[in-house]
């Protein structure tokens, strides 16, 4: 079963990118992020026609969420993350698949560090992690994918000096992210890929793209149930040099139908 993620960066402005990327790459589930689009204009018939059923969480101009399945309408399980009810942004959809649990999630970005928008993304961060230990308790099949918005460590980042200030880098969210994972969860990339400098998003500035200034800000996490049949886990690098490309690539991991050795 091969699952990945993939933040579009503008599901309708940049359909034709994700399109061919179904085509070429043939996920069985795909995780989008920052749709940008209402539920009403979410491209449904493209996507349908392309192969895939899918669920989706939109808003105006912003965030925006979806789940897409090869072949199969994903069962939605929850719409938005639990924890506060005022919270109205469209960043946490999430459906069984194929026997598994898939939570896509957008976590907020946090800039400008410190202020409001740092203080609600460390919020988020808390109730995501409340709600994933919840889900590991549960001892059921669990895939987290999505853009986190986080550079784990100095590994993650062209040039860690530089980001120091920045609320992808600062030391609260990198410890948040470390004790989600201390809950029990596997980064699927990294365990992969334990010493490899890979990145999963390149800004549109300054040729980020052309030097390779990129950061690894998308993950896909994987529960105690699912980890050992991790069999591969990559970056689709070759997407972020499409025509009106997303700033960032697909990251995808493929899971064996039973369980592997893992890796030392």
């Amino acid at each position: 079963m091969k699952i990945a993620t993939f933040n579009v960066n503008g599901v309708n402005g940049r359909l034709p990118v994700l399109l061919r990327w179904l085509a070429e790459a043939a996920p069985d589930v795909a995780c989008l992020q920052e749709l940008k689009s209402p539920d009403e204009k979410f491209p449904i018939g493209a996507i349908r026609e392309a192969g895939y059923g899918a669920i989706w969480h939109g808003q105006k101009s912003w965030n925006g969420v979806a789940i897409l399945a090869r072949g199969a309408d994903p069962i939605e399980t929850r719409r938005g993350l639990p924890g506060d009810r005022d919270d109205l942004q469209s960043r946490y959809i999430e459906a069984a698949i194929d026997g598994i649990l898939i939570g896509c999630l957008y976590l907020p970005n946090g800039n400008p560090a410190p202020g409001p928008k740092f203080d609600y993304k460390l919020r988020w961060f808390e109730r995501l992690t409340k709600y994933a230990a919840k889900m590991l308790a549960l001892d059921v099949p669990f895939v987290l994918a999505g853009d986190f918005n986080v550079m784990p460590t100095e590994l993650d980042v062209y040039k860690p000096e530089r980001w120091i200030d920045d609320a992808l880098f600062r030391p609260e969210v990198r410890a948040a992210y470390r004790g989600l994972l201390a809950q029990g969860w596997t980064d699927a990339l990294r365990t992969m890929h334990p010493d490899e400098r890979i990145y999963t998003f390149w800004d549109y500035f300054r040729n980020a793209w052309g030097r390779d200034a990129g950061l690894r800000i998308d993950h896909i996490l994987l529960s105690s149930e699912l980890a050992p049949r991790l069999a591969a886990a990559e970056v689709d690098r070759e997407v972020r040099g499409y025509e009106k490309a997303s700033d960032h690539a697909p990251v995808w991991v493929r899971l064996s139908k039973t369980s592997r050795a893992r890796r030392k």
